[in-house]
């Protein structure tokens, strides 16, 4: 395999990979603290479809990032308030949020639009172009590490630096400031942090806000930088993915990040044996198709071992009298 072959395939791990990463990091900051949110695919669709929606409308792809962000925290302040203040049940919240955005997405593209629930195709100012780092073409000559920073580091979108970014920016605030300490805590033993006069609800909001903010990235990756538009659930069940990487990743972000490029990698795999032979066999399209989710299961079920989340998750507070 040349190195042409093996960056192009990198390349495409990295920008399969950064959706999942924003949400996978959406979910830790929830989780931590915790509120279980199987609704991260509910709030990326919403997010993809309100940035493509008004990118398409205004013309401007910043007032459609604005749009998505506002939409997707939205929506995780009205589950946070059947999650939180309500007392709901935390799944059923999540399942509430994943139905209603896969429903009213629809509905609303279809009753503005006229296009089957897509958007109008996004023109270049509409969507995020790809940005070249200064000095890729100087040095695209050197030898591999020319076409490195040329071809793999060089070359994406703003919204994926801002995810693999995020990844330092969330080991820090859980780990090594007072607020992340205090949510981590609020995930682990509640009733201690309301004993200490540390509001448990509102750090539990502040957490599904941040969730919402990331999701919110994520979903707008889909449709005004990956894409240059909104598709019917064109999230295509990444929220679910980014769940169960958060999982594998025991909830922590490095081992997240990790996670989310190996079924990135799988993925754009997979892309390229499409049309490919094995073994003088050609394989069918839905098998190659189904290859990520088959192995990413199989290699993080045999190695990453037993995954214990915050002892807290899931379940809502009530503070005693």
């Amino acid at each position: 395999m040349d190195l042409g072959l093996i960056l192009s395939t990198l390349d495409a791990t990295l920008r399969l990979s950064t959706p999942l990463l924003l949400a996978c990091l959406a979910g830790l900051y929830s989780e931590r603290a915790g509120v279980f949110d199987i609704g991260l695919e509910g709030k990326m669709l919403a997010s993809a479809f309100a940035a493509a929606a008004a990118a398409a409308v205004t013309g401007n792809v910043w007032l459609g990032l604005l749009a998505g962000l506002a939409v997707s925290i939205g929506t995780a302040a009205l589950q946070g308030a059947a999650a939180i203040t309500l007392k709901g049940n935390q799944l059923i919240a999540g399942v509430a949020i994943n139905m209603l955005a896969a429903g009213l997405t629809t509905f609303l593209g279809i009753q503005w639009f006229a296009q089957g629930g897509r958007t109008p195709q996004l023109k270049a100012g509409e969507r995020f172009t790809d940005i070249t780092l200064p000095f890729a073409d100087e040095l695209q000559g050197i030898p591999v590490l020319g076409p490195v920073y040329h071809d793999l580091i060089s070359g994406h979108n703003l919204l994926v630096y801002i995810a693999f970014l995020a990844v330092p920016i969330t080991w820090f605030v859980l780990f090594r400031t007072r607020f992340g300490l205090r949510l981590r805590a609020v995930g682990e033993n509640p009733k201690a942090v309301d004993t200490a006069g540390i509001s448990v609800v509102k750090l539990r909001y502040q957490a599904v806000l941040i969730t919402g903010l990331l999701c919110g990235l994520a979903g707008a990756f889909f449709s005004i930088a990956q894409g240059s538009g909104f598709g019917n659930n064109m999230t295509a069940g990444k929220g679910f993915i980014a769940l169960a990487a958060l999982i594998f990743a025991k909830w922590k972000p490095l081992p997240a990040m990790f996670t989310c490029l190996l079924f990135g990698f799988l993925d754009a795999l997979q892309i390229r044996l499409q049309s490919a032979e094995i073994f003088g066999i050609e394989v069918p399209v839905q098998a190659i198709q189904a290859l990520p989710y088959v192995l990413t299961v199989v290699l993080l079920a045999g190695f990453i071992g037993k995954a214990v989340g915050p002892k807290a998750g899931g379940v809502p507070y009530t503070k005693e009298r």
